[in-house]
């Protein structure tokens, strides 16, 4: 897709629910927040306080039935994609929205909300690492990848993932020299103190205690996505 005039006015959207990770979110929001001539809507139902995983309150400031029709659409993750992934209204609200929108971003386990509402089936995708088995169940043909880019759909990995993706967002929306004056704004140079932030990468010991705190919501994932399959 060819980068977009720089006179079209953007209107780009984030997802908020309960349970979310809100670094999905609030990561590719310093991002795409930033895109010249655009403007960024943070949706959700309604507009009552939204409380992520961890307790931080956010407030959505658009809700579905205001919402305009968004050239891009973000769906981030977290452990309350369990619930939004069965709820009709939030699959009916991505499902219109994705139709005309130029870009959907999926952020973490944004990935298996969007494979519930549909748009996953024969598509490249990445989600976090411990979700990945669940992507085949929604049709995706999962990608060990940081981004992943397949037509109009874009899906990052885990959490810290979401900046690189919106950053490769912005370069397709209004060009690369755009895209690195923001991430020089944010001073995005990441030097992590430890090389653990991938299975690949991190010690036995370390990916056993991980593993082993995921594994009560990776279980869950999985059955949903099964439950998914056999629906489908």
């Amino acid at each position: 897709m060819k980068m977009i005039p720089g006179d079209r006015h953007l209107k780009i959207g984030g997802l908020i629910f309960p349970n979310m990770d809100q670094c999905d979110f609030t990561g590719p929001f310093e991002v795409l927040s930033r895109i010249p001539n655009s403007t960024f809507h943070t949706l959700w139902r309604d507009k009552s306080i939204v409380r992520d995983m961890r307790g931080l309150q956010m407030v959505p400031d658009t809700s579905f039935e205001e919402a305009p029709q968004l050239d891009v659409l973000l769906v981030p993750g977290g452990y309350g994609q369990e619930e939004v992934a069965a709820d009709e209204d939030v699959l009916a609200f991505i499902r219109e929205q994705a139709r005309r929108a130029l870009y959907v971003y999926s952020v973490c386990t944004g990935a298996l909300v969007c494979g519930a509402a549909g748009l996953l089936h024969g598509r490249k995708a990445t989600t976090h690492w411990t979700a990945m088995e669940a992507l085949p169940f929604y049709g995706a043909i999962p990608c060990d990848e940081r981004v992943v880019i397949d037509g109009n759909y874009v899906s990052a990995g885990g959490v810290t993932s979401g900046i690189d993706g919106a950053l490769i967002l912005a370069a397709l929306l209004r060009g690369e020299q755009v895209a690195r004056e923001l991430q020089l704004y944010m001073a995005y140079d990441p030097q992590p103190p430890f090389d653990s932030g991938s299975p690949a990468k991190a010690s036995a010991d370390v990916l056993s205690a991980v593993r082993a705190r995921a594994q009560a919501i990776t279980e869950q994932r999985m059955a949903t996505a099964r439950k998914y399959a056999r629906r489908a």
